[in-house]
């Protein structure tokens, strides 16, 4: 047994009904069935109908964020999902590839360009830095601050509390250790980790 809900282009929201064909009565052509034979709600109509509005309200939530990071972000790729609390500086330098995922409390700092491809998985608490300042005191007293770029190549795994300094590359297939911090460029298809992170 299924249950589908549609959205509703005369509503402008999600609305139980619809069938396979996409076919509803105000001409949706999105509709998302919901398989419930093995659900453990199945026997109890009441939960099962609280669990299919929280997930109608979850996708809703799914459609307006894609919309906020869409105009927020430089560029976005497909399956993009960020979990709030999210924090940036600016946004339009932050370009993301497909099937990029970042779980809570994500910073990413982006006075320069900061690059994700595609398949990236960033854990909770990371950070992603772009600024620097300097070191003489009298120059970092003036304000003199400089930006470099951050770049994530595809299929990374950051791992919980990294943190991704400035100018930093890290190459395809990488994955990097919780608490990390990243302060010189990553090769591809390695595991590093550590303060300083190294292979």
């Amino acid at each position: 047994k299924q249950i589908a809900f549609h959205k509703c282009k005369k509503r402008n929201r999600w609305v139980f009904g619809g069938n396979r064909s996409g076919k509803t009565e105000c001409g949706a052509v999105e509709c998302l069935y919901i398989a419930l034979g093995e659900h453990p709600y199945r026997k109890n109509k009441g939960d099962v109908f609280g669990w299919v509005v929280s997930l109608s309200q979850q996708v809703q939530r799914d459609v307006a964020q894609k919309k906020i990071l869409q105009k927020l972000f430089g560029a976005m790729g497909k399956e993009v999902t960020v979990v709030p609390p999210f924090w940036c500086d600016y946004g339009y330098n932050i370009e993301v590839g497909d099937f990029f995922y970042a779980n809570h409390n994500t910073v990413i700092q982006d006075g320069a360009k900061v690059r994700f491809g595609n398949n990236v998985f960033i854990a909770p608490d990371c950070v992603f830095t772009t600024a620097e300042h300097a070191v003489d005191p009298k120059m970092r007293a003036d304000g003199i601050e400089i930006a470099k770029p951050v770049t994530i190549g595809n299929n990374v795994w950051i791992g919980a509390g990294a943190v991704i300094l400035a100018g930093v590359t890290v190459g395809d297939n990488a994955v990097i250790g919780a608490g990390s911090v990243v302060r010189k460029d990553i090769p591809a298809n390695v595991v590093a980790a550590g303060v300083p992170c190294k292979v």
